[in-house]
């Protein structure tokens, strides 16, 4: 069943996704979003030597954080707006978690709307790409 407005509450927390990509999925990302750097897939670049690793792409993590917020939403919604900053590396074959909760539920121009607070988290529960998204409710 489908998340539907009045189901929604203030402060209520989000089921939570979490994503393990391997250097394999960072390289597929990189062809599918043209984002080539070396620090996300040589471990030979010098700045990935300085760091210890390769490192996860933020916009894959954004990408995650869509994919979460719209699986809460199931079929009985859309994304409005979604931001996020990215304060952190997340490192491959290490779980990032993704997590959210309701922070304002309104209703504004015949619109039901909610904004979550959305966040990853690496391993260590760090908070690594903090963000929000406005939804839209269907009902």
């Amino acid at each position: 069943m489908s998340m539907t407005w009045n189901d929604v509450s203030e402060g209520a927390t989000l089921p939570k996704l979490e994503k393990q990509p391997g250097v394999s999925q960072l390289v597929k990302y990189a062809a599918g979003s043209g984002d080539f750097n070396p620090l996300h897939h040589d471990y030979n670049f010098p700045q990935v030597k300085q760091i210890g690793s390769i490192i996860v792409h933020g916009r894959f993590k954004y990408a995650t954080l869509g994919e979460f917020v719209s699986n809460w939403l199931g079929h009985n919604g859309r994304i409005k707006n979604i931001s996020c900053q990215y304060r952190g590396m997340d490192l491959p074959d290490q779980p990032i978690i993704c997590g959210g909760a309701v922070a304002r539920k309104w209703e504004e121009n015949g619109e039901k709307l909610a904004e979550v607070e959305i966040w990853t988290e690496n391993a260590e529960g760090k908070k690594t790409t903090p963000g929000k998204a406005v939804v839209v409710f269907n009902s």
